[in-house]
């Protein structure tokens, strides 16, 4: 007759029989315990992916209409911290409400930062905005050679201006060396945009 022994384990009874290996009875409910708590967990996680905010984008929308309404103290609490988190289309708006003066004092250091930031990002509107500071001299010292740099990177994106900017530079000479037929290369790329 077998000789068996009752174990009481995760408060379920469990029939062992002698010479069976309790460590694999207590594995096995182990296992079966957790594969609850992981269903557990992942039910609780998807919960609250489902009650969390709208995804950043919803933020950056939000700050854009405030912006479009003038309130720009709330278009500022929308972006700052998607900028923050470098989010470039955010970062490229926050140095449009520093150059602009936008509900904080006019700071183009502040908006080179940010137009920095974004177009090392690779958005186009940032690095034409960073290069005609650098062009205009906001902010920084006059450097036409960083401008036809930022230019460039804008105008091989399809920025139309920049384009024209970049070719104007050939044109005349500004931080490139002049070349007549480059502008028109530029300027053409631009044309055939329009």
């Amino acid at each position: 007759m077998p000789i068996s022994l009752t174990i009481v384990f995760g408060g379920k009874g469990h029939l062992c029989p002698v010479g069976m290996n309790l460590a694999s009875v207590m594995e096995h409910e182990f296992t079966h315990a957790m594969t609850g708590v992981a269903m557990k967990i992942l039910f609780h996680a998807m919960l609250l992916c489902l009650l969390l905010p709208l995804p950043a984008s919803a933020d950056f929308n939000e700050g854009s209409e405030a912006y479009k309404r003038g309130d720009y103290g709330a278009a500022l609490q929308e972006w700052r911290p998607l900028a923050e988190g470098g989010n470039a289309r955010a970062q490229k708006n926050m140095g449009v409400i520093y150059r602009q003066g936008r509900g904080v004092p006019q700071d183009f250091a502040e908006a080179m930062r940010w137009y920095r930031r974004a177009a090392e990002r690779g958005n186009a509107k940032a690095q034409f905005s960073l290069a005609h500071m650098y062009y205009e001299a906001q902010g920084v010292r006059q450097n036409y050679a960083e401008a036809a740099k930022w230019y460039r990177r804008a105008a091989e994106q399809g920025i139309a201006l920049a384009q024209f900017s970049l070719g104007l530079m050939y044109y005349q000479g500004q931080g490139v060396p002049q070349d007549y037929e480059e502008a028109y290369r530029w300027w053409a790329k631009r044309g055939a945009r329009r």
